[in-house]
């Protein structure tokens, strides 16, 4: 099954074949997950003017490759914003939780633009487009990266965090208008922060994930964006972390903050 037609299996039924091609080692690409998670919230809401506000997620369990259940539970809807609740269920048990609020625009006289400027990365055709390997995750084969800055992951590093340009490969995903569903997919394609600084292949992995989404999304799925992220602490097998996408024209789009689980 492909992914377009899980999103649509998502809009009329409960139960959806997880598609092939994003595995992540043994469980399925935690951004596949998210992007799952918030097309059945944005069409269990189907209201155009509530826009994405932020949103949390926390992967409770290993997805499989297999059939999933998706409920979704609207928890308050007031004048401006509405709360829901979306949950992916397989082997009768909760896998993963998706919160989000998404909210109407209002009147405010408060305005602040004190946003993290975009990096000066060279252009993608500077750079080099990663090499889909062997040695890569599955669901890697789904994307383009170009690393810009910071080392490559698993590269003994005695620094962490890096940054590049990063979009669907048009090769594999016919062009058309972004959702933020196809946004979440996209932006958890990036390594943890601290991956740099692994010596040999372990496993690392996000236990729960907050965006907050700063700039409506007016792209395409085609069009590269920049990324680049900031480890603020590790220890104790665990990291926190924070990252920005900004769009081609260095316009903020969304803000992350990760905790994740560290096996090294």
């Amino acid at each position: 099954m492909s992914f377009t037609q899980t999103l649509k299996d998502i809009e009329q039924n409960e139960w959806i074949d997880i598609p092939a091609g994003w595995l992540q080692g043994r469980t399925i690409f935690g951004g596949l997950v998210a992007g799952l998670l918030m097309h059945k919230a944005v069409t269990t809401i189907n209201d155009p003017s509530q826009h994405l506000l932020s949103v949390s997620v926390t992967f409770v369990g290993p997805v499989q490759e297999a059939k999933a259940k998706m409920t979704a539970e609207i928890l308050r809807q007031g004048k401006s914003v509405t709360t829901i609740e979306v949950r992916l269920w397989q082997d009768d048990a909760v896998q993963s939780i998706l919160l989000a609020s998404f909210g109407m625009q209002r009147e405010s006289s408060i305005h602040v633009r004190n946003e993290i400027q975009a990096p000066d990365y060279p252009a993608v055709d500077e750079l080099k487009i990663l090499p889909k390997n062997a040695f890569a995750p599955q669901c890697f084969q789904q994307f383009e990266l170009a690393w810009a800055e910071g080392h490559y992951p698993c590269s003994a590093s005695d620094k962490p965090d890096f940054g590049g340009w990063f979009r669907f490969d048009p090769e594999l995903h016919e062009n058309r208008v972004m959702s933020v569903a196809d946004l979440m997919i996209l932006f958890d394609v990036w390594p943890p922060g601290v991956l740099p600084m692994f010596k040999s292949m372990l496993p690392a992995s996000t236990l729960t994930w907050h965006v907050t989404y700063v700039h409506p999304i007016q792209h395409q799925i085609h069009d590269w964006f920049k990324y680049k992220v900031v480890t603020e602490y590790a220890g104790e097998g665990y990291a926190t972390e924070y990252a920005h996408i900004w769009d081609a024209d260095n316009r903020l789009i969304a803000i992350s903050r990760q905790t994740v689980t560290v096996f090294a």
